[in-house]
C-alpha cells in the first residue's frame, strides 16, 4: 500500500514537471523570435542567455565572460546592444582580440564592451525616430561614457563611433528579456 502511494505520488510530481516543462515550451514557441547565428533568439530570455547561442557571437560572447559583464548584462536593464559579429572582429589590426582578452588587459576590454551599450531599450524606430528629430543625427551616451553616433544611409541605420569610424546595423530588434540587440557588422571603438 505504501508502495503504491510513492509510486502515485512520484507519478503525479514526473507529471507536474512534464507539464511545466511543455508549457515552457510551448510559450517559448509561440514568442516572436529572430534568427541570429543560425539560432532562435527568445524575447523570454536575457541578452547573455540568447547571445550564447549565436554561432556568429562567440568572440562576442568570449570577449563579455573575459571582462566579467556576464552578471550585468544579465541584470534586469534595460539595455540597448549594438553587437558586433565574430566577422567584425575579424576587421580589427590582427594580435587585438588576442591582447585584448588577455587579464591585464581586463579594464580596456570592458571600455570597448561596454561602449557597445547604452542603456534604455531602442528598437529600430526609436533610433530612426531620433535621427529624424535631430536632423540628421542621433546620439547616444553608452555605459563606458563614451558617445556613439546613429544616422541613416538609405533605410539603413549606421552606428559611428568618436572616431569616425562606422558599423551598419545588419539585423535590427532582437528583443530580449532585458533589452534589444541590434547586430552590427563591424567593431566601434571609443577615444
Amino acid at each position: 500500500m505504501k508502495n503504491l502511494r510513492r509510486l502515485s505520488l512520484l507519478s503525479f510530481v514526473m507529471l507536474l514537471f512534464v507539464s511545466a516543462g511543455t508549457m515552457a515550451q510551448n510559450k517559448m514557441m509561440k514568442e516572436k523570435t529572430k534568427m541570429v547565428g543560425g539560432a532562435e533568439m527568445y524575447p523570454s530570455k536575457n541578452i547573455v542567455q540568447n547571445a550564447v547561442n549565436s554561432k556568429d557571437h562567440t568572440t562576442l560572447v568570449a570577449a563579455v565572460k573575459a571582462a566579467g559583464l556576464v552578471d550585468v548584462l544579465q541584470s534586469k536593464g534595460p539595455f540597448t546592444v549594438f553587437a558586433p559579429t565574430n566577422a567584425a572582429f575579424e576587421k580589427l589590426p590582427d594580435g587585438t582580440v588576442a591582447t585584448l582578452l588577455k587579464p591585464e588587459n581586463k579594464e580596456s576590454l570592458k571600455k570597448v564592451l561596454t561602449y557597445h551599450v547604452v542603456q534604455g531599450d531602442y528598437k529600430a524606430a526609436d533610433i530612426v525616430k531620433m535621427i529624424k528629430k535631430s536632423k540628421g543625427k542621433a546620439t547616444f551616451k553608452t555605459v563606458s561614457g563614451g558617445m556613439l553616433y546613429a544616422t541613416l544611409d538609405g533605410d539603413k541605420v549606421m552606428l559611428w563611433d568618436e572616431n569616425g569610424s562606422k558599423a551598419m546595423v545588419t539585423i535590427a530588434d532582437v528583443n530580449q528579456s532585458n533589452g534589444v540587440i541590434h547586430v552590427i557588422n563591424a567593431v566601434v571603438l571609443p577615444k
